[in-house]
């Protein structure tokens, strides 16, 4: 059974949170909070990152590189095959198939009673764009442009290489995932859809005979995912936000982040407030419109520094596999390129799903396909443009030297981490460039929030009951985060925040790979549905 609390154990769980806050707030030094959450990040990383028995590589990287090497065969590399189905399906090309009436029996599957089929296109929220512009908007974010930055400053040109493989069959994960998460939701009578890794750990394993497995496993990604929520989703956006606001201002003051925080924290509480239909609706115009922003500024200087882009590549293929001295060989340059992707289009997490369970639709595979659009959108377009702009700007040690400490650089003698790094190679093409990254790592910023705010509040009325009480003490957490973040040291908040998402895998993947057998048969079911309207 899920666990219950009741209101005064909630209530008080708030008040003891906001407490230990205020008194940091109280001494007047952002330092006060980072000082108190470093310990806590370092060690919750190093528990998350530890290293499968007898090797180098974390165990995290063998499940989510081995589950989704298997899906991709397994699935007969879904990933490719029917890519234009997902865009075809997003663009609503089979929309006819999904949105019908009750009754209707040429649309009756499996043990559907011709007379009586149910209007199961009813039971959603969000349409198949709303759906992935949520939960694009949840993963395309700061990660991109600070984390890419990370990475790259860390593991060198070669990092790029295994972010973009780690993309491209991560979305065969994220196909399974999604289309689990769509298979096993629940609706309640107000028609509000309740969904995600959760639910199929529940419902899929439960129809397996492993329902005590199930339970256990649902309740420790409830958990891991307010987890999650609170700082790759939260905390570590509002940090990126507010160091690139600060950086651009030229704000002085100990407290000119968290300032910033608390501005950040109203904006995004006015919007979450609205629940999963104001998000969408809030995605849908902002997803767009920032991704492309940022993506015809990429363009523009890899076009204009054409030239240099064969060279670029050469070194994301070389280092690869011959990394530069220093950088912790060919195992820390892939183990640091798949850290950043995984964080960055989170699949094998499972969080995405939660976006997705709210679709309009009949059939759960249709979903599955729109979600591995998401991974390649994320890593394999946005990622690797913001790799190419900085490779560019720095050639072969250049402007700064691969490797640095913590990700740490030296640019024209200041200390550049994450967002600065980017913002410094935009700078040096695009005279207005300052304004436009901050503009754009804003409403990353905020846009990821607002999506994350959402999983960790289904994950949280999982747990905690679905009430109105239950509901306002997450979001006032979830909002307080966000003033946490934008005061802490970076590298504290992306331990933390990187060991929280990867976490998720963990009771993830071990449903997923039980659970597979169930996405080939609703693959099926979809594939058959629209077959006239493909070959049309």
């Amino acid at each position: 059974m899920k666990p219950k609390f009741n209101k005064t154990s909630l209530i008080s769980l708030f008040f003891i949170f906001s407490s230990s806050l205020l008194s940091a707030q109280e001494k007047g030094l952002d330092e006060r909070i980072n000082d108190a959450f470093t310990p806590i990040a370092n060690w919750w990383e190093g528990l998350i990152l530890h290293n499968f028995p007898g090797t180098e590589i974390p165990t995290i990287i063998f499940l989510l590189v081995g589950g989704a090497l298997f899906f991709t065969v397994y699935f007969g590399f879904v990933n490719v095959r029917h890519f234009a189905t997902a865009i075809n399906t997003v663009r609503g090309k089979y929309d006819s198939v999904d949105h019908h009436s009750a009754g209707n029996p040429e649309l009756a599957v499996a043990s559907d009673s011709k007379d009586t089929i149910k209007d199961e296109n009813e039971e959603g929220e969000v349409s198949h764009f709303q759906a992935l512009a949520t939960a694009v908007s949840g993963t395309v974010g700061n990660g991109n442009i600070a984390g890419v930055a990370l990475a790259i400053a860390v593991g060198g040109p070669g990092a790029t290489f295994w972010m973009i493989l780690c993309g491209l069959i991560g979305m065969s994960t994220k196909f399974v995932e999604c289309t689990l998460g769509v298979k096993y939701r629940d609706v309640g009578e107000d028609g509000t859809v309740y969904g995600g890794p959760m639910y199929y750990l529940t419902k899929g394993l439960q129809e397996k005979g492993f329902s005590r497995l199930g339970k256990a496993l649902a309740v420790i990604f409830a958990f891991l995912c307010i987890g999650a929520s609170f700082g790759g989703g939260n905390a570590a956006q509002s940090n990126q936000a507010a160091m690139q606001l600060v950086e651009s201002f030229g704000m002085t003051g100990g407290n000119a982040r968290t300032i910033i925080g608390v501005v950040m924290m109203i904006v995004v509480g006015i919007i979450i407030i609205g629940g999963i239909k104001r998000i969408a609706q809030v995605t849908e115009k902002v997803v767009p419109l920032m991704a492309l922003m940022y993506i015809l500024a990429c363009l523009y200087i890899i076009i204009t520094n054409f030239s240099f882009v064969d060279d670029a590549f050469g070194m994301i293929f070389s280092q690869a596999f011959n990394p530069q001295a220093g950088l912790g060989g060919l195992l820390g340059v892939l183990i640091t390129g798949f850290r950043r992707a995984a964080f960055s289009n989170e699949a094998g997490a499972g969080s995405a799903s939660i976006a997705h369970s709210a679709v309009k639709t009949k059939y759960p595979a249709s979903e599955g396909l729109v979600a591995l659009l998401e991974p390649f959108i994320d890593t394999v377009v946005i990622c690797t443009m913001t790799a190419l702009v900085i490779i560019i700007f720095n050639g072969d040690n250049t402007v700064f030297t691969y490797g640095g400490e913590g990700g740490v650089v030296m640019i024209n003698g200041v200390a550049s981490e994450g967002a600065g790094i980017t913002a410094a190679a935009f700078s040096k093409y695009i005279s207005f460039s300052g304004p436009l990254l901050t503009i754009a790592v804003v409403l990353f910023a905020v846009s990821t929030m607002i999506s994350w705010s959402y999983y960790g509040l289904q994950s949280w009325m999982y747990i905690f009951g679905k009430s109105k009480v239950s509901e306002i003490v997450y979001k006032l957490m979830f909002l307080l985060f966000i003033v946490i973040g934008a005061a802490g040291d970076m590298s504290s908040v992306w331990a933390f925040s990187d060991a929280m998402i990867l976490a998720l895998v963990f009771p993830n993947m071990i449903g997923l790979l039980i659970l597979f057998p169930r996405v080939k048969e609703e693959l099926g079911k979809y594939l058959s549905a629209i077959a006239p309207l493909r070959k049309g």
